[in-house]
């Protein structure tokens, strides 16, 4: 599927209809949607923030921006929450989506050009392949509308490597992250992919539709797929390769990490030997190896052990992907978690904003998505210090966001 290619994210917002009626309108729609996204390029949190930037840097903003004669006036807060809260959000989502995959499109070539003038000047690289790209699939409750009686849940698809934010959707009120999933995974190219997620996405519809679209899963085994999670048990207790059939049917990797005053060892083991009855009896779409991981950490001031046992199911094969593969593929699962709900929380202060109303929280969270991307793509490692970057001078920021 040919996604639009979009030159700058304001090009990608141009796309989102004006919800506001004809008549009374006294400010460019382009300008306001610029405005909003220069405000969180600088650090802004809420709405309240993004109009005081846009009332103290008014004269600045004016100069840049160029605003028609009949347009002078930029927004005030009212109107500002008003533009928020009336968004078209599905569009929204749509048009940063398509942005956003454009960026990690982009990213990707430059990657495999990279590597293969890398491979080219060393010996001995024939035949060697290429590592699988693993992409994340998890929610996330905005709670500070939450505390307001507005719960608003949004689940997201997450590029492991880079954390590109590809798609979000939100759940609907009653409803729960399995009904989202389809959305996230239509249109996608998943091939080469490995879509990981937890228990609750383990189930057999998203797994038929990830290889139906030629993509591989890694998929965590709970208590809310028994026949499964107890057959998987059972293997690993009682193996029957261990008396002569060790090489054909097991395989494990190990990694002993030392940080934040514990010693962690991680150990892996793969199997293929319920591939038959993963198809036959469980009726589980492109089951290959079957997982358990386990998890053993050392506290280093107090000594306490602590173990965590852990069962999963991949599609790919004995020979696509080895025990330390999937390690890789499992531990990158949290990518999601650590470069894209923490930084959106703890540096962008999404949890703390009090919007509730209409499509406010929703929106907000899209451009902070967004946002991050970008600033990724520029080169940042710590978006903290992107934001104050662009956050010093209202050009910087204006440039990010209409620049190539």
């Amino acid at each position: 599927m040919d996604l639009p290619q979009y030159t700058n994210l304001l090009e990608a917002l141009a796309g989102v209809p004006d919800p506001r009626k004809a008549r009374g309108k006294q400010h460019d729609w382009r300008i306001m949607l610029t405005l909003l996204c220069g405000a969180v390029v600088s650090g802004h949190k809420s709405v309240r923030a993004i109009a005081q930037w846009v009332r103290e840097h008014a004269t600045e903003l004016t100069q840049q921006l160029e605003p028609a004669k009949q347009h002078l006036r930029l927004p005030s807060a009212s109107t500002l929450y008003r533009a928020v809260r009336a968004i078209d959000v599905q569009i929204l989502e749509n048009q940063l989506a398509c942005y956003s995959q454009g960026i990690e499109s982009l990213r990707q070539q430059e990657h495999q050009e990279s590597s293969r003038r890398g491979r080219r000047g060393r010996r001995g690289r024939r035949g060697r392949r290429d590592q699988l790209l693993g992409q994340s699939i998890d929610g996330k409750e905005i709670r500070g509308a939450r505390a307001h009686g507005c719960p608003t849940h949004l689940v997201s698809l997450v590029r492991h490597d880079s954390g590109t934010v590809l798609k979000q959707r939100a759940v609907k009120h009653k409803s729960n992250e399995i009904k989202a999933v389809p959305y996230l995974l239509e249109g996608q190219d998943l091939r080469g992919t490995v879509t990981t997620m937890d228990a609750l996405l383990t189930q057999r519809a998203i797994a038929q539709q990830i290889v139906n679209g030629s993509g591989h899963y890694l998929m965590v085994v709970k208590g809310n797929q028994p026949e499964l999670c107890l057959s998987i048990a059972e293997l690993f207790a009682c193996p029957p390769w261990l008396a002569s059939e060790t090489q054909a049917n097991y395989r494990h990797y190990s990694k002993v990490e030392k940080g934040h005053g514990r010693l962690e060892k991680r150990t892996l083991e793969s199997s293929p030997a319920l591939r038959e009855c993963l198809s036959e009896y469980l009726h589980w779409p492109g089951g290959e190896q079957v997982l358990r991981r386990t998890c053993r950490r050392v506290s280093m001031k107090t000594g306490e052990v602590s173990e965590k046992v852990t069962y999963g199911v991949t599609s790919l094969g004995w020979e696509a992907a080895d025990a330390r593969e999937i390690e890789r593929l499992w531990r990158g699962h949290w990518t999601i978690e650590n470069r894209v709900h923490y930084v959106r929380d703890v540096t962008m202060g999404e949890d703390a904003n009090q919007m509730r109303s209409g499509n406010a929280p929703q929106v907000l969270a899209a451009l902070r998505n967004s946002i991050i991307n970008l600033i990724r793509r520029k080169g940042w490692t710590n978006i903290a210090d992107g934001l104050r970057h662009y956050g010093a001078y209202v050009h910087r920021a204006l440039a990010l966001v209409t620049s190539p």
